[in-house]
């Protein structure tokens, strides 16, 4: 009984990541061919776009503020205001923000006393913007000088953007020094990338990314803004908007470039927060499969919990093999998960080479890849699946309040 059991696991830990790795390949390539070869031009008439609001929820940033504001400053667009919401930091970011704050005219500071989180930062933000499109950002990352002329067209094109709720950039690693700098180049492009791009394809996505997206204010006043007690902000949004019937797009070509954690605990601990919050929105939203409508939301629903049951049967598997029946064959299986992502990889960087120089080299990373990414995957689902239950099972609201993250440095 307990061979047949895990016979039957290891076809499935055999079988998912092949059957997905066909479905991203696949579905990405005609992302690409549909929308990203003869991509969305940007709109150069700048008299005529839409004034813009761009949010920088903060709590202690005062090492990365002043960079990231006075990048903004300087975007190639006419019309926008940057508003940072200092949540309560305890550092310098008040300081330094109240000096900024007296040389460039387009900036505006709310500070909130109490650190009370992003989402709740984010909606203070949203009901002091001017800009019908509100764009989020994270507060140590930087944006291309073109990015909102890609990203902005997407809500003005007649006829086709009413129900454009929102567009989510491509984040890009910009800390490369370390090992795992290097890998998470390697996974913003082969995983993050081929994912987004095949969900746009088949129609609903898990998740904008949080460093940087772009909303229409309609959308978030129609859905009640983000809920402040998820831990995170951007995979709730996300699920509301497309349960309105909100269109949610990807472009590719509106880049950010971000810091990434450097450290191992640093990395664990946002991979716990990931999987806390993806936990979270599928506890929170099960109740699509009563609503037909919400049909095209079950492919997504389904392949985040496959993924979740992937990683817990992973760690099973290996236990029972280590301590049981342990194989020297069973090497073959990751040189054939290493080979799978390599393929991966390889589409990845096809697609992405337009868009970063020298990314190639990072293909001899790619055999890191897989196990440093499933391994934390796995230690993040601990902890993660009972700090998502006790939250949603409580009937106590709290805000998701946060911490400073781990951060490398760019060289």
């Amino acid at each position: 009984m307990i061979n047949t059991t895990m016979h039957s696991i290891g076809g499935f830990l055999f079988m998912y990541p092949l059957f997905m790795s066909l479905v991203w390949i696949i579905s990405s390539l005609l992302f690409y061919a549909r929308r990203e070869r003869s991509p969305l031009e940007a709109d150069n008439n700048l008299e005529e776009l839409p004034f813009v609001s761009i949010l920088l929820p903060s709590y202690n940033e005062g090492a990365h503020i002043e960079e990231t504001v006075r990048n903004l400053d300087t975007l190639y667009y006419q019309h926008y205001e940057i508003i940072v919401i200092n949540d309560g930091s305890t550092d310098t970011t008040r300081e330094i923000l109240a000096r900024l704050s007296r040389s460039i005219d387009r900036l505006k500071v709310i500070n909130i006393r109490e650190n009370k989180g992003k989402a709740n930062a984010l909606y203070y933000g949203t009901i002091a913007s001017k800009g019908e499109i509100v764009v989020t950002m994270d507060s140590d990352a930087l944006l291309d000088k073109d990015a909102l002329r890609y990203m902005v067209p997407h809500f003005t094109t007649p006829g086709k953007s009413e129900r454009v709720g929102a567009v989510t950039g491509n984040p890009r690693v910009r800390n490369r020094r370390t090992l795992l700098g290097k890998i998470q180049v390697v996974e913003y492009s082969s995983i993050i990338g081929l994912i987004k791009r095949s969900q746009r394809i088949l129609g609903k996505m898990m998740t904008v990314s949080g460093v940087f997206a772009a909303f229409r204010k309609q959308a978030l006043l129609d859905v009640g803004f983000w809920d402040k007690d998820l831990i995170t902000d951007d995979i709730g949004i996300t699920w509301k908007l497309q349960e309105r019937f909100w269109d949610v797009r990807y472009e590719p070509r509106a880049l950010c470039w971000m810091l990434v954690p450097e450290t191992v605990k640093g990395l664990l601990q946002q991979r716990i927060r990931w999987a806390q919050g993806g936990i979270e929105v599928l506890l929170r939203h099960r109740a699509i499969f009563k609503d037909y409508r919400q049909r095209r939301l079950y492919p997504v629903y389904i392949e985040q919990t496959l993924s979740i049951l992937w990683s817990i049967s992973w760690m099973f598997y290996l236990m029972y093999l280590v301590f049981f029946d342990f194989s020297p064959s069973m090497l073959l299986y990751g040189a054939y998960i290493a080979f799978i992502s390599l393929i991966q990889l390889t589409v990845a960087i096809f697609i992405d080479r337009q868009y970063e120089d020298n990314l190639v080299k990072y293909i001899w990373w790619a055999g890191w890849y897989p196990m440093v990414y499933w391994m934390i995957s796995v230690l993040a689902l601990i902890p993660a699946i009972p700090k998502a239950v006790k939250i949603l099972t409580t009937n106590k609201t709290e805000y998701a309040t946060w911490d400073s993250p781990d951060r490398g440095k760019e060289v």
